[in-house]
C-alpha cells in the first residue's frame, strides 16, 4: 500500500511458512453455532467457517509479516500507474479450478460484477469504484476506477474468484447446499449441515509450487466440528475428539488446562504475540435509537460499566482494556492528549461538530475495581441529568416519565459476554435504569445485527495496521443506512467519512498515519461502545503433532496462521 513490498522478486516463501514442512496429517477444530448454506458470498444463510478461505482463491494473496502487501497468485503480475487509477491483472496461465477447468478471464469478469451486484453488500463500494472493466488479452483484465483510492488494486485482488460455469441458471444470491467449485487448495470432502464440515486437500491443486504458497496448506484434512454449547466443545477438546482449541479467557488459560493430556504432554499449551491494533470489542450502541443518540448518555452508561471488576472477575485482570480502536499499534497515538500538527490540522474543519473530546483528548472513565463504583456512578447521575434524564421512584426517565429501559442482545454461547451483561444490568439498577439481557442461537442473532434490531449487543471489529476502504463498512454513514453493514452503531459523521477519505488518498505514510490518529480520535470520543478487552497474545492449546514455524508473522497468530502455516508431524 505504501513504499515497496519487502520480498524480492525471487523470494523462495513468505517468511513466517516453513518451505519444508511435511505434507499430511490433520487438524480438526471446533465452533460454537451452527451453518445452513454452503454460499458464503451473499447476505443470506450462515455458511460454516472456512470455506471460502480454503476452497476459494484471489488475484493477489497477502503476507501477514507487512502491514499490507500483495504478492501474485492467481495473477503473475499487476500493472497500475502511480495514480492508480486503473489496475491490469494478468492470469497466470496454468491456474485451474478443482474440476481441472481453467480459470479465464470470463471468471474474474463474472465474479467481480456478482459479487458486487448479488452478493455480501461489503462487495458493493469496491465494485461502484470501477467506471469500466474489460479484457484486454487471453489472460489480462483490466479494470478502470471511477474514484480516487489508492487501495482500490489491492481490494481488487482479494476479491475471491469463482467459477462462472456452476452458477449458470442458478440463482446467486440464494441459500444453497452445493459447495463452491474454486481453484484453492482444498475441496469440501464431507458435510453434515450444522454438526460438521471437512475439508480434502486437492491433490492436483494448480497452486502447489508457487513461492506465495510454498510451506502453507501442509495439511490433508481440516475438519471442523459445531457445538451447540461452549462448555461440550472445551469436553471434546479434552476429550482428544478435537486437536486444537483457541483460549480466549486468560483466567481459564491458567486454571482449567490441568488435564491429563497436558499434564502428558500429548496436548501443548502455545502463546503467540503479535503486534496488530486491538480493534473495537465492546458493548455497541445502536445511536438510531432516541435513547442513545446523545453522547452524554453513553458516555453514562460507559462510566457505569465497572471495567476493572469485570476483568478481574472474568480474566483475573489478565488482559488490557481496549482504550481506542488502535491500541497495541503505532497508528493508535496517544488519544488522551489534545491533538497537535498535522492529526489537529485534519480536525479542524470538523470541528464544530466533533464529539468532546476528540480535539481536547478523551480518555475511559476509570473505576476503583470495589462493586459500589461511586466515583463514576456519581459522574453517570450527572451526565444523564444534563441530558434530561432524572431518577423518579428509583427509575430513570425523562421529561414525559418515559422510562429509561434497552434490551442487550447476546449469542447463545457467549459466555465471558453474557457474565459480563449480569454484571453490568446490576450496575445499571443503581441509577435507575432498566436493562434486560436477551439471548438468541447463531441464525437469529445474525438476522437481528444484519437489520439493526437491537439496543446493545457485543460486535467485535477487527482492523488491520494498513485501514482502508473497508472503515467505510464498518462506520461510514452511507452503509450504516444500509441492511448488513458492519456499521452496527449507526455512526453518522462527515468527520468519520472524510478522514476515511484522506486515509484512502494518502500517498505517503506520515500523511496516512496522521489520517488514521485523527479518525481513531474521532471514533473514540464517539463513545459508540463500551469498550473491553484485547488479547495481547494468542492462547492455543493443540495436540502434540500439531507444530507452527517459530518466525511468527507481525499479525501474530489471526489471520492466515492456523491452519495454514501448520504441519502435521509425529
Amino acid at each position: 500500500m505504501y513504499g515497496e513490498p519487502a520480498l524480492p522478486p525471487d523470494f523462495v516463501s513468505l517468511p513466517y511458512a516453513n518451505p519444508d514442512a511435511p505434507k499430511g496429517g490433520r487438524i480438526v477444530l471446533g465452533e460454537n453455532g451452527s451453518y445452513d448454506s454452503m454460499n458464503p458470498f451473499i447476505l443470506k444463510g450462515r455458511a460454516p467457517t472456512g470455506i471460502a478461505l480454503f476452497t476459494t482463491e484471489t488475484l493477489l494473496a497477502r503476507s501477514f509479516d507487512e502491514p499490507f502487501s500483495l504478492y501474485g497468485l492467481l495473477a503473475e503480475s499487476v500493472d497500475t500507474d502511480d495514480a492508480r487509477t486503473y489496475a491490469e491483472f494478468t492470469l497466470r496461465e496454468g491456474a485451474r479450478f478443482s474440476d481441472g477447468s481453467p480459470v479465464t478471464v470470463e471468471d474474474v469478469l463474472w465474479s467481480f460484477e456478482t459479487l458486487g451486484t448479488l452478493g455480501n453488500p461489503r462487495y458493493a463500494s469496491v465494485y461502484n469504484a470501477v467506471s469500466k472493466a474489460e479484457k484486454t488479452g487471453d489472460r489480462k483484465v483490466k479494470f478502470t476506477f471511477a474514484t480516487q483510492n489508492r487501495e482500490l488494486p489491492l481490494l481488487l485482488g482479494l476479491r475471491p474468484i469463482l467459477q462462472k460455469a456452476q452458477w449458470q441458471g442458478r440463482d446467486f444470491s440464494a441459500t444453497t447446499m452445493v459447495p463452491p467449485i474454486g481453484s484453492g487448495p482444498y475441496v469440501v470432502d464431507k458435510f453434515e449441515a450444522g454438526r460438521f464440515v471437512s475439508y480434502r486437500k486437492n491433490p492436483d491443486w494448480w497452486g502447489k509450487d508457487l513461492a506465495i504458497t510454498r510451506g502453507l496448506h501442509n495439511l490433508d484434512e481440516i475438519r471442523v466440528e459445531y457445538f451447540g454449547n461452549p462448555d461440550v466443545h472445551f469436553e471434546a477438546f479434552k476429550s482428544g475428539d478435537l486437536t486444537s482449541y483457541r483460549e480466549t479467557n486468560p483466567a481459564k488459560w491458567q486454571n482449567n488446562y490441568s488435564f491429563p493430556a497436558v499434564l502428558s504432554g500429548e496436548v501443548v499449551k502455545s502463546e503467540i504475540p503479535h503486534h496488530r491494533p486491538s480493534g473495537m470489542d465492546g458493548f455497541v450502541f445502536n445511536s438510531r435509537k432516541p435513547i442513545f443518540a446523545d453522547w452524554r448518555v453513553r458516555e453514562a452508561l460507559i462510566a457505569v460499566f465497572n471495567f476493572e471488576l469485570i476483568n478481574q472477575t472474568l480474566n483475573a485482570g489478565a488482559v488490557p482494556r481496549i482504550t481506542s480502536y488502535f491500541s497495541n499499534s503505532d497508528l493508535a497515538g496517544d488519544v488522551a492528549v489534545p491533538a497537535t500538527g498535522a492529526v489537529l490540522a485534519l480536525l479542524e474543519p470538523y470541528r464544530a461538530d466533533l464529539p468532546l473530546g476528540a480535539i481536547e483528548g478523551y480518555a475511559l472513565p476509570v473505576s476503583d475495581g470495589k462493586p459500589a463504583n461511586r466515583a463514576n456512578l456519581r459522574r453517570a447521575n450527572a451526565l444523564l441529568e444534563e441530558a434530561g434524564w432524572t431518577v423518579q421512584d428509583g427509575v430513570l426517565k425523562d421529561a414525559k416519565g418515559t422510562a429509561f429501559a434497552f434490551e442487550i442482545l447476546l449469542s447463545n454461547g457467549a459466555d465471558d459476554f453474557i457474565a459480563a451483561a449480569n454484571i453490568y444490568i446490576e450496575a445499571l439498577k443503581q441509577i435507575g435504569v432498566q436493562a434486560k439481557l436477551t439471548t438468541v442461537d447463531a441464525a437469529q442473532y445474525s438476522e437481528r445485527t444484519n437489520l439493526y434490531d437491537f439496543d446493545m449487543t457485543q460486535e467485535q471489529i477487527a482492523l488491520s495496521l494498513s485501514p482502508g476502504t473497508e472503515q467505510y463498512r464498518y462506520f461510514g454513514a452511507a452503509n450504516g443506512a444500509a441492511p448488513g453493514s458492519r456499521n452496527w452503531a449507526g455512526i453518522k459523521s462527515d468527520a468519520v467519512d472524510g478522514l476515511i477519505g484522506g486515509m484512502l488518498a494518502a500517498s505517503d505514510r506520515s500523511d496516512f498515519v496522521a489520517a488514521v490518529e485523527a479518525l481513531n480520535r474521532v471514533l473514540t470520543a464517539g463513545r459508540y461502545f463500551v469498550p473491553v478487552w484485547y488479547q495481547n497474545i494468542g492462547r492455543i492449546a493443540h495436540a502434540k503433532q500439531l507444530h507452527f514455524p517459530e518466525k511468527l508473522p507481525i499479525y501474530g497468530d489471526w489471520p492466515g496462521f492456523q491452519p495454514e502455516v501448520w504441519w502435521y508431524q509425529e
